[in-house]
């Protein structure tokens, strides 16, 4: 924490310079009013007789001090404000920083919705902490022995009294605090899990509507938010237990004073000013005693947001960037090594032993049922996981010993998911080439057979013809846009970024059989440099490959050209049959 406080120190001692003088004004007016009661109105220092003169001048001065005390509480509420809110910006950038710089496993351990709670919520938590801590402790120090001391110099018997209550006030502080801490970590997972939900439901909305799960997804809904508002409502009853204790303690000293001032009156020993001041720094020391109930929970909710929100300050990197950020002969090699992998805590081997090389300009396909790893073999490639046992080479080196970000450039990748931005379908396309000119990111959608569609995008509203739908926004990951379209603008991405490898991810799933020809087509003539490798179901999209890598259960069955395994791969041969049909069989 001191970290992100100390650019800030100076803001924090401004701020509490200026809260001293603000609680000093409100200390030092009840001993100006009790003086004018006792001199101005009663006149017991004059004989019974009252001194309009220093009723106008201390008047006018305590107008002065309440014109000064806001002043500098104005001041202060600035300063606070200030250093609120650049440490809460700093803390937000290094926890985005931090978050980009993690790995899928460590992503994948934290959660979508914890991260966002993290990011947003709880450092808005902290950054409230913070600025009430600065404010509100400084306030809340000087208001209770500033009164306190107050009290006792205005009588011994009014301080003794006050002392009396603090022992119980205390007490009841510290059973709420210890019964509160623990339900504040709680509500900041429950809010996670409700984030979690929504995020899910949103994103996945159509998928909901077309399986008519509304009823339950809204009863999962209810049931996350329920547990959050039990909880809630237990921290509301603790607090709502603690105020009126410290209140009827507060209140009962006021009336044990009232009730001592009134006998000590008779006898000479208090006047009835000393007494007004009396119950006012009471009043003052209940609100100073209040404000620290508060204060309390404020910290308790703050500190279970700092710990989350530390979690992830302190979290370094699993992938460690290697040294190695020299040229390398070759362009576009890749070599597998006796690759075996699985992904952290699944205890499961999702590759075994896999050996291959894709030379440079090679187009390579990989083929297989759903879940024989065909996704997970090429996520080692550009190093999202690194591997169990073995190792992956591009270019002749080690994948690991590359720096990540010089690793990536060489790689353009094309997911299964297809991911857009909300910003304009040219800006989609250039996201991997941000200085691209529009004639390039017109050639890659071109390329992608994404062109036609584009410009027809805007048709009727002034932007169709030649650049027309360029420019036109894609909605919240690409909701505007058809499955087709949105691989096409993925695809189109990937081909307009100056990388050596391409990987396409059953990334043409969504695609007509002629579209995808074309588009093959178009690729081979204009990435004919690039190696390639090209992750399908059917046959159809990579019987045109160089080499076809079949996998089964984690390994390479079989290599070899499409006619090559129609003839020696058994499970290739079921896969054609399945989609092509005898017919074709016997003709090809």
């Amino acid at each position: 924490m001191w970290k992100y406080i100390k650019p800030y120190l100076l803001f924090g001692i401004l701020a509490g310079l200026f809260m001293v003088g603000e609680v000093s004004m409100d200390l030092i007016q009840p001993g100006i009013m009790s003086q004018i009661v006792d001199d101005g109105v009663l006149g017991l220092h004059n004989n019974g007789v009252g001194d309009l003169t220093l009723i106008w001048k201390l008047g006018i001065g305590m107008i002065g001090l309440v014109l000064l005390g806001g002043l500098s509480g104005a001041f202060n509420n600035a300063f606070v404000h200030l250093t609120g809110q650049n440490i809460g910006n700093d803390m937000r950038k290094d926890c985005f920083r931090n978050v980009m710089g993690f790995s899928f496993p460590q992503i994948d351990e934290y959660g979508t919705g914890t991260l966002v709670t993290r990011v947003t919520n709880d450092i808005t938590q902290v950054q409230n902490f913070v600025s009430q801590f600065v404010r509100g402790m400084i306030r809340t120090i000087m208001l209770t022995f500033g009164s306190m001391y107050c009290i006792f110099k205005l009588n011994r018997d009014f301080g003794l009294i006050t002392v009396c209550a603090f022992p119980f006030i205390a007490g009841c502080l510290v059973f709420c605090l210890h019964k509160a801490n623990p339900l504040f970590s709680r509500l900041q997972a429950q809010l996670d899990a409700i984030n979690e939900i929504m995020q899910e439901d949103i994103s996945g909305i159509r998928t909901i509507k077309a399986c008519v799960r509304e009823t339950y997804e809204k009863l999962r809904f209810g049931r996350a938010n329920d547990g959050l508002i039990q909880t809630q409502l237990k921290v509301l009853v603790i607090f709502a237990f603690m105020n009126p204790v410290v209140n009827a303690m507060m209140y009962l000293v006021v009336a044990a004073i009232l009730l001592i001032g009134s006998f000590e009156a008779g006898s000479g020993r208090a006047t009835p000013g000393n007494i007004m001041a009396a119950v006012t720094y009471t009043t003052q020391l209940l609100n100073g005693v209040l404000m620290l109930t508060m204060l309390f929970q404020n910290i308790s909710r703050g500190y279970a947001s700092w710990k989350r929100v530390k979690e992830i300050l302190d979290s370094k990197p699993e992938l460690k960037d290697g040294s190695f950020c020299g040229e390398t002969e070759k362009k576009g090699e890749i070599e597998f090594r006796d690759v075996s992998f699985s992904y952290p805590h699944s205890g499961k081997m999702v590759l075994e032993h896999v050996n291959f090389t894709v030379h440079q300009g090679e187009k390579v396909a990989v083929l297989g049922a759903t879940g024989c790893g065909k996704s997970s073999l090429v996520n080692l490639i550009p190093r999202f996981y690194d591997v169990v046992e073995g190792t992956v080479l591009v270019d002749g080196v080690d994948v690991r010993e590359y720096k990540q970000k010089d690793l990536r450039e060489k790689v353009a990748v094309v997911l299964q998911k297809s991911e857009l931005f909300s910003t304009s379908i040219g800006g989609n396309i250039a996201w991997g080439k941000p200085d691209a000119a529009p004639k390039e990111v017109k050639a890659a959608a071109i390329i992608a057979q994404a062109d036609d569609f584009i410009r027809q995008k805007n048709e009727g509203k002034g932007q169709s013809g030649p650049e027309g739908g360029y420019e036109t926004i894609v909605a919240e990951r690409g909701m505007s846009l058809s499955g087709g379209q949105k691989q096409r603008l993925s695809i189109a991405r990937a081909v307009l970024k100056p990388a050596e490898i391409l990987i396409l991810d059953d990334s043409t799933s969504a695609l007509d059989l002629k579209t995808e020809s074309d588009f093959y087509k178009a690729l081979e003539e204009f990435g004919a440099k690039s190696t390639k490798i090209i992750i399908a179901q059917r046959i159809a999209s990579v019987r045109g490959a160089d080499r076809i890598l079949v996998m089964e259960n984690g390994r390479i069955l079989e290599e070899g050209s499409h006619e090559e395994l129609l003839k020696s791969c058994k499970v290739y041969q079921e896969i054609y049959r399945s989609q092509i049909g005898k017919e074709d069989e016997k003709i090809a």
